[in-house]
């Protein structure tokens, strides 16, 4: 059985890669600060569920550990939690911005899911290929063992950025897309490679986007179903050449 670990798996796009991937019949473990108030994420089959604050280092070693323990290996692991800002809102002027929250959404955005591959990437090397295209065949050249997922944006993309403003978001996106690019290098060597790639689910129907909404067209509005299904699709089809890619949600490459 394939088992995947969604981080940040309460709501939004987390609670639907746990949703999907739970009616395939993957066993799923779905990670979030507080379990109690979690329980459209509990009442899915297959799915166990895990206390972890991603800005905390000793709630990762725990889970690592428990993961171990009880599953003793991963096929998936997608880190979805993220924050706008603490306020909800972006910084549109420099005057906005302020060491706080510009801390707390890189800690959440870029730093807790550097954390999370730290732990959590000796169980995806034991993973079996399940989850992509090139299934695990020994020294094969081309196989992997796991796939890590890092949920970035279009927004942090510094090649893309015509408009500015959102400083900490798309800081801590770009921050993101560095790390799951180095990830791919150090992770894609050995023959137990794990194939890492940076996600872009578009504007999708979520909290964290709720406020913007007006300003986006309809055609250009998800719903978290319809940008978790294409998401998967890449995911599904993904090969050891394709690690470090920065991925949208339709597979066109975005530049870093």
């Amino acid at each position: 059985m394939a088992i995947a670990l969604i981080q940040g798996a309460s709501r939004g796009i987390g609670l639907e890669y746990a949703r999907i991937l739970s009616s395939r019949g993957v066993q799923v473990i779905g990670t979030c600060r507080d379990p109690t108030r979690a329980d459209n994420l509990k009442s899915l089959p297959n799915t166990q569920v895990f206390k972890c604050d991603v800005t905390k280092e000793d709630d990762i070693v725990n889970l690592s550990q428990i993961v171990e323990k009880h599953f003793n290996k991963l096929d998936l692991v997608v880190n979805s939690s993220a924050i706008l800002h603490p306020s909800g809102r972006g910084e549109t002027r420099l005057k906005d911005v302020d060491f706080n929250g510009l801390m707390s959404t890189l800690a959440t955005n870029s730093a807790g899911p550097l954390v999370v591959a730290k732990h959590l990437s000796p169980l995806l090397q034991k993973g079996n290929g399940l989850i992509g295209s090139d299934k695990f065949k020994g020294n094969n050249k081309k196989c992997h063992a796991g796939i890590l997922v890092n949920m970035t944006a279009k927004v942090g993309s510094i090649s893309d950025n015509g408009l500015g403003g959102w400083y900490s978001y798309r800081m801590s996106k770009a921050a993101l897309n560095m790390a799951t690019k180095n990830l791919s290098i150090e992770l894609g060597r050995g023959k137990n490679r794990i194939i890492c790639l940076a996600l872009h689910p578009g504007t999708t129907d979520t909290d964290l986007s709720r406020p913007y909404h007006k300003n986006v067209p309809a055609d250009k509005l998800f719903s978290a179903n319809f940008a978790v299904s294409k998401l998967l699709e890449i995911i599904d089809g993904a090969t050891i050449d394709d690690t470090g890619r920065y991925i949208a949600w339709d597979g066109t490459d975005i530049p870093f």
